[in-house]
């Protein structure tokens, strides 16, 4: 048929169901697995069939089937309780926020992808179901908050796996109609929209708004009539295009979403981009107070200062940097607008990388990111150790140790991720609020009166329903590639519900080494075919679409998975998605994670299934070296880094076949008592500690509540202390190629601990106020540095006893490092002399 258009007939609800429409449009249904349970009774294959969505399930379902459900008594009294607890929740005014964090100025957080839920695929993997996460506990807790994202209208991809195992990629359009979001209307009623001028064209940009419990998500759409057939394709895939689309996109990110804050008068004081695709907003800001008279540099002294920035990636291939003749198509009159020089400005991402075998000047985002901004953090202990390391060129002459950037090691939001029976169970034993506190690690506390018993009941049910949930799926893939009918009859056989069965599911980067547990065949197989202690494994997880690597290890455990030895035993899954996800960290006994230390940032994976009582065991990388505690689950592999990356694969490899035949399989089979006790800890000492609530409390007090602080002072009077700031680093600046240390120490041969030895130093300022200048002995032994302060004595002479403070071998140096009060931190201007 010609399509003149469509209409979306929206249903006749039930008076007494009225309010099942204004709980379909607010995301609080996906944590909450009664309200989901509304929907998925009144058609459980229309809530399968539509991917578990509420409004789409609403669409579809029969006006008779509505009528039925609101006159059966039981299914009313449900109905009640689910709607009265979401109004109390939406209606709560006592929150974490209004009484430790009243203070606390609106936030508006940056990210590429959210993963709220299946039912609005706008994700590719990990970096965006924290985000979804990081929104759903900022809602809990009561801040002032407010997300901007991008409505990919293909999303990322449907994954499908062919006959051989080979990842191939569909890509379906949504039908926005359908899916929880409705257009975001200004104060005055109208569908808000903004424009862009990205290259040549001004781009217009559509808002949606999406609703997660009390706060609002705000997603970017450029398919619209008005806009070129081009330029409507910006917002067709995440992470799909090349480079020159991916910049475009962070244009919409940055400047289109401060745009869309701005036409909805949303407040926002705290600016947080989460991963360098969200730096570009740093622009748009600067120019709104270019626009209102500051100069640039007073201008980004006032944004920075209200800023933080979250860094993810812990290899610099993962860090996006653009030639700059590719910026100049897109950034070429930002200059002018924001009243500076081009050199001026890509100076602030100027990143020199070896490109086709020259050095090159790049622009890099995750540089303007942290030039943007004056709080930066990595994801997990250790990843803030590798980011102050990969970063610490942008501050010459200092220690990786001193370069600005913290942690907030990252956590999952409890309540997505646990079953509704482990929920109930929790439930018995902790306090009645206890969804409210999941943070306090003493009420968890409760979990060790759980008896063996209770948790073995419900960790079978869900394995159970983990084992029919899988045996579908691949029968459902079996079917489309043409299975035999003997090979779809086996699907029924696949998994044992007896059998001890471990998990791994994610992003399938080389990295995270998938396929690790194959590198000796033999062995894996007679593990997983001892017939007394059988081991099964299931596997999930997307490769990029242009990452022929990461297809290759997804098509290598799909062979295996073929293998007589293994099938049945080895089972991968495709389209991993927050569905499949679900099913696997709420139903396996244990949870692998096998990177290459130390390239995992963090990892959340195994937070969720720690949530459900499945202990972790993984390399000691990310978040699991700080989780693991010699009793919640399992370590692979020693602390350390190796120069062999083949030495590394084998010795990780070793420990992994020999802690599942030694201490896992052992326990898990003959020592029923002893493996109870280590999923009692793996809930206890996880779920509080590794709670998005936690994580985000973190943020908030870390970096929210100083930058509520700190951008206002900044940016009072006119912007009069920014605009000082800035003065004050641009005569530094000038000035510090003109200045000059020079120093010496009276070293003895050998000391005693405590013992002091007298050091001197002698500045020429330059002009430079004495005051403003930070003279210091920098004492090093190992990794560990001390600085000693020298006290000026006049004429440009400084002097101090520098204590030595316990035995070993020192370095002593002296530097000084400008300093002006009112800098977010001593190495801001980035200038250290050293004698």
């Amino acid at each position: 048929m010609n399509v003149l258009g469509q209409v979306t007939v929206l249903p006749e609800l039930p008076p007494a169901l009225a309010r099942l429409s204004d709980l379909a449009y607010n995301l609080y249904w996906s944590w909450t697995p009664h309200a989901q349970a509304l929907y998925r009774d009144l058609d459980p294959a229309l809530w399968e069939r539509f991917q578990h969505n509420p409004v789409r399930l609403l669409l579809e379902i029969p006006q008779a089937r509505l009528d039925e459900a609101a006159a059966d008594a039981a299914y009313l009294e449900r109905y009640r309780t689910v709607v009265a607890d979401f109004d109390a929740y939406l209606n709560k005014t006592d929150t974490w926020a209004s009484r430790h964090a009243p203070g606390l100025a609106p936030v508006a957080y940056f990210s590429m992808e959210y993963g709220f839920h299946e039912s609005l695929p706008i994700y590719s993997g990990g970096l965006g179901v924290l985000a979804g996460d990081h929104c759903k506990s900022a809602s809990d807790l009561g801040l002032p908050f407010t997300a901007v994202g991008m409505l990919f209208h293909q999303g990322y991809f449907r994954q499908m796996l062919n006959k051989d195992g080979w990842q191939e990629e569909g890509y379906d359009e949504l039908d926005l109609t359908t899916l929880p979001l409705r257009p975001a209307r200004t104060p005055a009623g109208e569908e808000a929209r903004v424009s862009v001028h990205i290259g040549t064209r001004d781009v217009q940009v559509r808002v949606w708004e999406l609703r997660i419990g009390r706060i609002r998500v705000l997603l970017l759409d450029t398919n619209v009539p008005e806009n070129s057939a081009e330029d409507r394709k910006l917002t067709a895939r995440l992470y799909g295009g090349n480079q020159e689309l991916r910049f475009q996109q962070y244009v919409l990110l940055g400047v289109a979403g401060i745009r869309a804050l701005r036409a909805l008068e949303v407040p926002a004081a705290v600016y947080h981009m989460n991963e360098g695709h969200a730096a570009l907003l740093g622009l748009e800001r600067v120019r709104e107070l270019v626009g209102g008279g500051l100069d640039f540099r007073t201008a980004t002294e006032a944004v920075a200062a209200s800023t933080l920035f979250t860094t993810h990636t812990p290899v610099p291939a993962g860090n996006d940097a653009f030639a700059y003749d590719l910026v100049d198509r897109y950034l070429g009159g930002w200059p002018e607008l924001l009243g500076t020089s081009r050199d001026d400005l890509y100076a602030l991402s100027r990143h020199d990388q070896f490109w086709d075998g020259h050095w090159v000047p790049t622009f890099s985002m995750t540089v303007f990111a942290l030039a943007m901004s004056r709080a930066a953090n990595g994801v997990s202990e250790l990843h803030g150790e590798v980011s102050r390391d990969m970063w610490k060129f942008l501050y010459p002459g200092a220690e990786a140790s001193e370069v600005p950037i913290g942690h907030v090691t990252n956590g999952a939001h409890n309540l997505t991720f646990i079953s509704q029976p482990m929920r109930d169970l929790l439930s018995t034993v902790l306090p009645g609020d206890w969804t409210e506190r999941l943070e306090d690690e003493a009420m968890w506390e409760a979990v060790e009166r759980l008896t063996d018993t209770q948790l073995t009941d419900v960790q079978r049910d869900m394995k159970r329903e983990m084992v029919a949930f899988v045996r579908a799926r691949v029968r459902e893939q079996g079917l489309r590639n043409g299975a035999s009918a003997a090979d779809l009859a086996a699907t029924d056989e696949l998994l044992s519900e007896n059998a001890l069965t471990i998990g791994f599911a994610r992003r399938f980067a080389t990295y995270k080494r998938a396929t690790l547990l194959f590198r000796d065949r033999e062995r894996l197989a007679r593990i997983v075919n001892d017939p007394e202690r059988p081991v099964q494994f299931v596997f999930a997880g997307k490769a990029h679409p242009a990452d022929n690597p990461g297809k290759a290890f997804i098509q290598e455990i799909y062979r295996m998975s073929q293998q007589p030895e293994f099938r049945g035993k080895i089972v991968i899954l495709e389209n991993y998605d927050m569905n499949v996800a679900r099913h696997l960290v709420q139903g396996v006994d244990i949870w692998l994670n096998n990177p290459r230390r130390p390239l995992e940032a963090s990892g959340t994976s195994g937070m969720k299934a720690s949530f459900n009582g499945s202990p972790n065991f993984s390399i000691l990388d990310g978040w699991w070296r700080e989780g693991y505690d010699g009793t919640n689950g399992w370590p692979i592999g020693e602390e350390r880094e190796y120069a062999d990356l083949n030495v590394q694969d084998e010795a990780d490899a070793h420990s992994l076949y020999q802690t599942l035949e030694r201490e896992i399989v052992p326990s898990y089979y003959g020592d029923r008592a002893g493996w109870a006790k280590t999923v009692r800890r793996a809930i206890r000492t996880v779920s509080p500690r590794f709670s998005m609530q936690r994580q985000v409390i973190d943020y908030v007090r870390q970096y929210y509540v100083p930058l509520s602080e700190r951008g206002a002072a900044l940016s009072a009077g006119n912007a009069a202390r920014a605009r000082q700031i800035a003065e004050w680093k641009a005569w530094v600046r000038g000035q510090w190629p003109h200045t000059s240390l020079s120093a010496s120490a009276d070293l003895p041969a050998t000391a005693r601990p405590g013992q002091t030895v007298e050091v001197q130093a002698h500045v020429n300022p330059a002009g430079i106020r004495p005051e403003d200048l930070r003279v210091e002995a920098v004492l090093k032994r190992g990794d560990d540095v001390t600085r000693f302060p020298l006290e000026r004595q006049g004429d440009g002479s400084y002097r101090a006893a520098v204590p030595l403070p316990g035995s070993g071998l020192y370095t002593v140096g002296v530097r000084m490092v400008p300093v002006i009060e009112g800098l977010s931190n001593e190495l801001e201007a980035g200038l250290i002399r050293w004698a």
